[in-house]
């Protein structure tokens, strides 16, 4: 039975279906970057099941963001030390094992052990898939390939707090958790049938001279753990101004520093950095920051807008992001067709010019903002989107031999999600701080001199009096009224500044993305499936 089902899935030369091995191995990664979002809603209720602090509930993701970041460069150099196969189906049995375990926590510290074994295991997934994809697509069928990627990354951020919230409110927060081991099984089965290493990857033996350099791996983590811990935590313990993070800024500097002269000396680093020496592939590793900046804080900013200033639910503010990942799932597989017959830079101009006009109508938003124009900023967004994520993975691994697309892939990956990191941490910050700015500039016209307040203070008054309440307090709440009024507005204004701001950022890159060199189809891989 199951050779007649491999027979179907094979070309006439009797090798595996390219297709079938792209979509086999999205399937673990969308997994992963959905459990990224999915648990950020669900927050209030592990904090209120566990009998944990709010606070201390935000363990639940940094856990899992430190551990993956910190995986992610390592991913590289662990598939050419045990194979890249067996990594990543380890990575698949660590995440899914992990993802049941931490849906039957019975303690929050329980429950963060298991988070950091589960990005521990994620953190694999996504670099080893685009190594796989590399090596299994020749550069002019690439970009397809990388459009059935692009769906997974960059869609599933975008359903995760939908999905979660309705998750959440329907059956418990735990389901966010189980939901991925019919997945994460489906997909250790069909790789183990279907995905095989390459000819070229010879596992290094150790007793032939091939030495761990545990030196590499303990500077990178601890200065890649620090820098996550300090990005999440930054804005809530008021960055610099806390003991705790100036501890974990210097053990980043040390990590971060130290780790980068000690890997440039290695013969087999953990990290090859000298990769960044290929323009290429510098500049796409920069432009994928940005992607990742710029894409993850606005998912942020989005439905915290919708649910915070316009009252929406987390369900509908989810729905309200919907359209647009359908919008960049139909994209992708067209702007996968264009790759091989356009130049990237344009496309990559294109997609961020339309990004940025999104950002910049979304900064045209009011407190009196319909769902439809909400929907359509979004689309116009994912639109955007779709023209960035294929050109640039196309562009980075067009001069990279195949030797090096394992280590390429865990670099390129570690850049956009310090970009998320790096984009949200800042959107966070910037959101506070301008609505304290706004808030100070308002109420200076808030005073007895100005006519316009003494106007609405009285017709507020009035109108409580005749609505049963007494002098006294009807001016009382006449005035925390007016407050509160102010305070939407300045928070209105501070969500204004920020979608400005990220606008701003991706037209300032623009000319960076034409440093790039056209992709030649007679450079890079070669399937080997």
């Amino acid at each position: 039975m199951l050779n007649r089902i491999l027979a179907k899935l094979r070309t006439p030369d009797g090798k595996i279906n390219p297709w079938v091995i792209a979509i086999t191995v999205t399937l673990a990664t969308f997994m992963e970057v959905l459990d990224t979002s999915i648990a950020n809603v669900a927050l209030p209720h592990i904090s209120g099941n566990l009998s944990a602090g709010a606070d201390e509930s935000t363990w639940v993701l940094t856990s899992y963001l430190v551990s993956n970041a910190i995986v992610l460069p390592l991913s590289g150099w662990m598939s050419s030390l045990v194979g890249r196969k067996r990594f990543y189906m380890s990575c698949v049995a660590l995440f899914t094992v992990s993802s049941f375990l931490c849906g039957l926590a019975p303690s929050l510290g329980v429950l963060v052990f298991f988070r950091i074994l589960q990005g521990v295991g994620g953190g694999g997934l996504q670099p080893s898939e685009q190594a796989i994809l590399n090596d299994t697509f020749s550069l002019e069928k690439r970009g397809m390939a990388f459009a059935v990627y692009g769906i997974a990354v960059v869609v599933a951020p975008t359903i995760g707090p939908w999905l979660g919230g309705w998750i959440t409110d329907n059956f418990s927060w735990r389901w966010i958790f189980y939901i991925n081991v019919p997945v994460g099984i489906i997909s250790l089965l069909l790789t183990s049938v279907l995905i095989s290493d390459p000819p070229y990857m010879k596992r290094p033996s150790i007793k032939s001279g091939f030495r761990i350099d545990y030196i590499g791996i303990g500077l990178i983590s601890l200065g890649l753990g620090s820098m996550q811990i300090i990005l999440d935590k930054g804005q809530r313990d008021d960055w610099l101004s806390s003991g705790f993070i100036r501890v974990f800024f210097v053990l980043m500097l040390i990590g971060i520093i130290a780790g980068i002269f000690w890997e440039l000396r290695q013969e087999h680093p953990v990290i090859d950095l000298r990769m960044l020496k290929n323009g290429n592939f510098a500049i796409a590793t920069i432009a994928m920051f940005f992607l990742g900046f710029v894409m993850y804080a606005s998912t942020v900013l989005i439905p915290q807008f919708l649910q915070q200033m316009m009252g929406y639910t987390a369900e509908l503010a989810g729905l309200a992001l919907s359209p647009g990942g359908a919008v960049i799932m139909c994209m992708m597989p067209v702007v996968g067709m264009l790759v091989s017959k356009v130049d990237t830079r344009f496309l990559i101009t294109f997609g961020s010019i339309v990004v940025a006009s999104s950002l910049f109508v979304m900064a045209g938003w009011n407190l009196q903002l319909d769902y439809h124009h909400a929907v359509t900023a979004r689309m116009l967004q994912g639109l955007g989107l779709a023209f960035l994520f294929i050109p640039i993975n196309v562009s980075a691994f067009a001069y990279v031999p195949r030797e090096k697309t394992n280590m390429g892939t865990g670099i390129i990956n570690l850049a956009r999600n310090i970009g998320a990191s790096v984009g949200i941490a800042t959107v966070t910050t910037m959101l506070e701080r301008r609505t304290q700015a706004h808030q100070v500039r308002l109420v200076e016209h808030i005073n007895t001199y100005s006519a316009a307040y003494h106007n609405m203070l009285n017709g507020t008054q009035t109108k409580l009096v005749s609505a049963g309440s007494s002098l006294s307090h009807a001016t009382t709440q006449a005035q925390q009224m007016i407050y509160g009024t102010v305070q939407r507005q300045a928070t209105m204004l501070a969500f204004i500044d920020n979608f400005k701001m990220l606008g701003v950022v991706l037209f300032a890159v623009i000319p960076v993305f034409w440093l790039l060199k056209k992709p030649n189809k007679q450079s890079g891989t070669v399937p080997v499936h």
